[in-house]
């Protein structure tokens, strides 16, 4: 019969391996996600499909985010996601799950109305 304390013993170990390996997964994660993905504005021009005078356009009128330095254009990838998902136009469904919380939220006030 084994020792169930050497049993315990052992799965806690193989535990301990486990988060530690997760453990430096996640930190290897943050570190690349930090890091941005600068794009020229050939590269954003590419990306979005756009000519690069419309991307002079929407930068000049501060409708894009952007980095300066000297006369060169810098974008970050997840910055102009970001931007591009801003736009997103809500689904019928969308809308009606955003009535049902807003009725059910505010149905005490509605109710004494």
């Amino acid at each position: 019969m084994e020792n169930p304390f050497e049993i315990i013993k052992q799965r806690l170990d193989r535990i301990e391996k486990l988060l530690e390996a997760n453990l430096g997964n996640l930190c290897n994660n943050k570190i690349t996600h930090s890091i941005p993905t600068l794009m020229t504005i050939k590269d954003v021009a590419n990306y979005l499909n756009l000519s690069i005078p419309t991307i002079y356009g929407y930068t000049a009128k501060k409708n894009m985010p952007h980095s300066k330095r000297g006369n060169k254009l810098y974008f970050d990838k997840n910055n102009i996601n970001e931007w591009i998902l801003e736009g997103r136009q809500k689904t019928i469904r969308d809308i009606e799950r955003l009535a049902d919380n807003y009725i059910l939220k505010n149905s005490r006030h509605i109710r004494n109305i």
